[in-house]
């Protein structure tokens, strides 16, 4: 049974298509236009073992804010449509990742449940053309759409390429062993016989 989905999103502000299959190989392919998140999104594939494509074109003569965040719905939408009604699949994910002197921990958990708790702790500014500001709304938009819980800590970090690319690894990790299915789960793990 395979675990792959395809979302499609047009607004007056963002035009995006994203295609996951979640028992991949970590290939990344596409584009956001905006040069450092691709890098990111490549590091969320690779660490998580997911295939993913990503094409968007966003009014990035604005800013970059409508892109990021509707590529966090899409991808959201992606993760809850490819996990279906979840059956064996482990649920809970965690991930401690050092990159140089960053160290980032992502808990997370496919419960149904949106809810975001994230301390970064990034000053305001840029990495490359991306504003870091931006990374909690990826992420925000992301759990709202997947119906995810998550919670990022930043333990340790000065330097905000670090920090971000260890995020997403993290991120990455976590979801790969809460995603992964186990055979002797039986339905989904709940002792509510759902999640959602």
């Amino acid at each position: 049974m395979t675990r792959e989905a395809l979302i499609e999103r047009q607004t007056t502000e963002t035009s995006i298509r994203v295609k996951l299959d979640l028992d991949g190989s970590g290939k990344w392919q596409g584009s956001s236009g905006i040069p450092f998140f691709d890098h990111l999104l490549a590091q969320l594939a690779r660490h998580g073992l997911l295939d993913l494509k990503i094409w968007a074109e966003g009014d990035l003569e604005v800013d970059n804010h409508h892109t990021v965040e509707d590529i966090g719905i899409c991808l959201g939408e992606a993760i809850k449509k490819a996990l279906g009604d979840k059956a064996g699949i482990n649920r809970y994910g965690s991930a401690l990742v050092p990159m140089d002197e960053a160290l980032v921990q992502v808990a997370l958990d496919f419960s149904g449940r949106p809810y975001l708790a994230c301390n970064l702790d990034l000053p305001p500014g840029r990495i490359g053309s991306l504003e870091t500001e931006l990374l909690e709304e990826f992420l925000r938009a992301f759990v709202n759409h997947s119906g995810l819980t998550l919670h990022v800590q930043k333990l340790a970090g000065r330097n905000g390429h670090h920090v971000a690319e260890a995020l997403f690894k993290a991120l990455g990790r976590a979801m790969r062993e809460a995603a992964s299915r186990d055979p002797r789960v039986e339905g989904p793990p709940s002792t509510k016989g759902s999640l959602d």
